[in-house]
Order: C-alpha cells, then structure tokens, then sequence
C-alpha cells in the first residue's frame, strides 16, 4: 500500500512540479517548439521517468536536474532576446521555397523538404496552385508560410534589433547604399537604434528601439 500511495505523491507532485516549470517557460504552440524547447522537454520527460521508475530515488534528485534544464532554458531566452545571431543559430531561419510562383529547388534540397511535403501544406492551406504564390517561406517549426499574389502585400523584415537582414534588401533589388539612404531621409541615422524595420508597399515603416526613444526625448 505504501508503494501506491508514494506513487501518487510522486505522479502528483511531478504533474505540478513539471506544469509550474512549463509555464514559466512561457507561451508557445506545440507546433512553434524550436529544436532547444524539444531537447529541454524530452529530458524532462526522461527525469520524470527514472523517479517514477526507481521509487528508492530521492525526489529531489529528479527536481534538482529539472531546475538546471529551466536554468538553461530562461538563460537562452534572455540571450536570444538580446541576440538576433544566436536566435538563428538555434531556432534556424526562414528558407524561401517558393517565390513568384517558382520553387527555389536549392533550398528545397538544402532543407531536406520534397515536393509531396509541399503540395500536403498547400492543400492544407487552400491553396491550388503554385502560380498563386508570391512568396512562401518553410519556417523553423517546419510550417509553410503563404503570401498569395494581388492578396497579401509584401512585407520584408530589413532591420531587426538593430540587425540589416541583406537577403531581405537583395531579395527587393536593392541593396544597403539604398536602405541607410532611405532612412537617412527619413531621420533615421543610425540603424542600431531601429527595433524594427520592414519593407511594405514600397515603403519603409520604421520602429526605434525604447532606448533611442527615450534618448530622443531627453534631447
């Protein structure tokens, strides 16, 4: 009986334990877990499973390992919030499958996704041919992105965190003598100071950073 009952407190206390730390690990759909968020799950899986395996283990020593994974975890969100490089390095980046109604055979290659991949993710979004498609993106989740053409309008992320993405500005012919100019017309001289930048109706919409602004305001 006590073998059931320590069991119960165990299962019990896991479940509340493992739900506290999911959700301090904050908001995300199932289908938007980067490769870091699965390895973290999966070996807390794996921590769950050996104390509710081995009942003679200590519990702590089952939290204690959990702990240092949430650890990790926040100390990676913190790093990628800061860093857009890192980011990409972890969670990867948007590949271009499909632009103009043309599929980008390179990069199809290059992500290991075949044809039968993309048809199944195109019927799923309604969508029956590929001539509609001005731009399509397999996104890090592994989920395909749609911009129709005469539909969607063409937004390009050009500056992100203070970052120039130059495959964006290519991919719009032009290229970064064009962008500091634009924004230099526009009051914009430093990049850095640029939260967000993106390219919509062939224009720019530009956001700055709290810190410039406030730096703005005190001037």
């Amino acid at each position: 009986m006590e073998v059931y009952f320590e069991i119960f407190y165990r299962t019990v206390l896991l479940y509340i334990f493992v739900l506290i730390v999911f959700r301090m690990m904050g908001k995300r759909e199932v289908g938007e877990l980067s490769i870091m968020d699965l390895v973290v799950f999966v070996l807390i899986a794996e921590c769950v499973a050996f104390s509710l395996d081995d009942m003679e283990k200590p519990i702590l020593q089952t939290i204690f390992p959990i702990l240092i994974l949430l650890g990790i975890q926040f100390l990676n969100s913190i790093i990628a919030l800061k860093s857009k490089k890192f980011r990409d390095l972890v969670d990867g980046d948007p590949s271009l499958i499909v632009r103009d109604g043309v599929i980008n055979e390179a990069e199809m290659k290059k992500q290991r996704y075949n044809l039968d991949d993309l048809f199944q993710q195109l019927r799923e979004e309604r969508v029956p041919s590929i001539q509609n498609i001005a731009y399509a993106y397999l996104e890090p989740s592994g989920k395909l992105s749609i911009f129709l053409k005469e539909e969607d309008p063409l937004v390009l992320p050009l500056i992100i965190d203070g970052n120039i993405i130059e495959k964006h500005i290519t991919m719009i012919d032009k290229d970064e003598s064009w962008l500091y100019e634009t924004l230099k017309k526009k009051g914009y001289d430093n990049p850095d100071d640029i939260f967000y930048c993106c390219y919509e109706n062939y224009d720019l919409h530009v956001q700055l950073k709290q810190a410039a602004i406030n730096q703005n305001t005190a001037n």
